[in-house]
């Protein structure tokens, strides 16, 4: 979708749908709407009188216009009770207004930027990324053809010409993240037999050589040979080999911080020997979402430009069984001299993710953040609204707690307290890859933590987030691309290292 910023009245903006807003308990529309009212000679004003529960949050109704205005029809849009809007209420009901004008047949939306009170820039970033991602669609795979007509065109009406540059740069900025959450969606919803290890490693060199980051991909021999023996175990068990995807971005020479991104990428999660029940393991294509919001954090972080160093570490993979494939009961050594006990082969990102920080270590990573779909256990505790962190530093997990924040997207600390540590000791190695069912998704993440060498280190589990089964917002069935947006605010935030 193009986005273009334009000045004038809002009645005289040619478009197919124009989307103006209203609080909950307005009973006669002001600002944007009330120059809409006033041209439509009152008809916003008895809509509003006419339906109950006109302005609450999400609502819309729909005008359609002979003449009076530009526009072909006027979307009224609801904001909900004006003290409770917020930016990531306006990223939502951006994405919940393109897809009435997409029921609406519209090619061309015009918009103006809902709410008040809020910095211009910041304002149309939320829109423009609301708009583009409730607007977005999967088609790669459908054959037919598609008769609905998606929203080409949006024009954010800036009103006067002092504030088109920052809102200019909201709507670069807006369509930069959202390129990144898209493409994040599109690595997640690709079937695992298209989205194999070698072809993320070829996503990552298309992101690295467009946009001037280092990149180096590592085979099977390259892991092996380095020692990988826990990201080895996971993959030997099927024909599609590993690759280990290492991508730099350097935004400030000057600064020894290092902040490593590390993603499980596990292209398809059988559960190996410890098999998955049959119901639901086709969604398990997904597992790999922690390394594509990686890929997409790198690719809107290079086109941002912040400056901080970012060491991007993406292990991928599938989990399969086979003759070859690693057991329960096994003895595995790792990157890091630990060694484990294998418990159960479906615990097996942890053990990629373990091997892969050990490698970013070695490449001077000063602090961690690690995401995965990582345990069921957290499904359990937090649903699917919210993502769980753990941490072994508080700056760092408080510094991605406000990045998470500020972008609206939900996440909930775990604790890490020493008792949980019983539960993955091992009589006849240095570590068990799982402790049981009780406190899982914190015993996952001490694993992890196990191989951090003592530096600040934040693990993200995305594993009931990471899709949706319905239309909420800016989010569409499918993958939501959680993690792009935290990961993107959390490198910037980091511009004061």
């Amino acid at each position: 979708m193009q986005v273009e910023v334009v000045t004038g009245s809002i009645t005289e903006i040619v478009c197919d749908t124009l989307i103006v807003s209203i609080f909950e308990g307005v009973s006669l529309p002001g600002g944007a709407a009330g120059a809409v009212d006033t041209a439509l000679n009152g008809q916003i004003a008895s809509l509003i009188r006419g339906k109950q529960g006109a302005g609450k949050y999400g609502s819309s109704a729909v005008l359609h216009i002979c003449s009076g205005i530009g526009a072909k029809q006027v979307v009224l849009l609801g904001l909900g009770k004006q003290e409770e809007f917020t930016l990531d209420r306006l990223r939502g009901v951006a994405g919940t207004a393109i897809r009435a004008a997409q029921k609406l047949e519209a090619r061309t939306v015009a918009t103006v930027i809902h709410g008040a009170g809020f910095d211009p820039q910041a304002a149309v970033q939320a829109l423009v990324e609301g708009t583009l991602l409730g607007n977005y669609r999967f088609r790669r795979y459908k054959t037919e053809k598609d008769d609905v007509i998606v929203p080409e065109k949006l024009y954010i009406i800036a009103g006067d010409a002092d504030k088109v540059p920052p809102i200019t740069v909201g709507a670069r900025r807006g369509q930069t993240i959202a390129a990144a959450v898209s493409l994040c969606r599109d690595l997640v919803n690709h079937p695992a037999n298209y989205m194999t290890p070698a072809r993320m490693a070829e996503q990552a060199a298309e992101i690295a050589g467009n946009r001037g980051l280092e990149l180096e991909v590592l085979d099977e021999a390259k892991i092996a040979a380095l020692g990988m023996k826990a990201f080895m175990a996971v993959a030997q068990g099927s024909h599609e080999p590993p690759r280990l995807i290492v991508m730099k971005y350097a935004g400030n020479p000057g600064s020894k911080n290092l902040l490593a991104l590390v993603g499980k990428g596990v292209t398809f999660d059988s559960g190996g020997i410890s098999l998955k029940p049959s119901e639901g393991m086709h969604e398990m294509k997904d597992d790999m979402a922690g390394a594509a919001a990686v890929l997409g954090a790198m690719q809107a972080i290079a086109e941002l430009g912040p400056p901080v160093n970012i060491l991007a570490v993406v292990p991928c993979t599938e989990n399969l069984p086979s003759g070859y494939a690693f057991r329960p009961g096994d003895v595995i050594e790792s990157l890091g001299g630990k060694t484990i006990e294998i418990i159960s082969t479906d615990a097996e990102g942890r053990l990629i993710l373990a091997d892969a920080i050990a490698y970013a270590l070695r490449l001077g990573a000063t602090h961690i953040v690690d995401l995965a779909t990582l345990t069921g256990a957290c499904v359990v505790a937090l649903g699917n609204v919210t993502s769980g962190v753990m941490a072994t530093d508080r700056d760092l997990c408080r510094r991605v707690m406000e990045a998470s924040e500020g972008v609206g997207e939900k996440m909930w600390e775990l604790p890490l307290f020493e008792e949980y540590k019983e539960q993955i000791k091992s009589d006849i190695a240095d570590l068990k890859n799982s402790g049981g069912r009780p406190a899982g998704a914190i015993t996952a993440g001490l694993f992890i933590a196990s191989f951090t060498g003592g530096k600040p280190w934040v693990h993200i589990d995305i594993a009931g987030t990471v899709a949706s089964d319905k239309e909420n917002g800016c989010n569409v069935k499918g993958a939501t691309g959680v993690g792009v947006r935290t990961l993107v605010n959390l490198a910037e935030s980091l511009g004061s290292w």
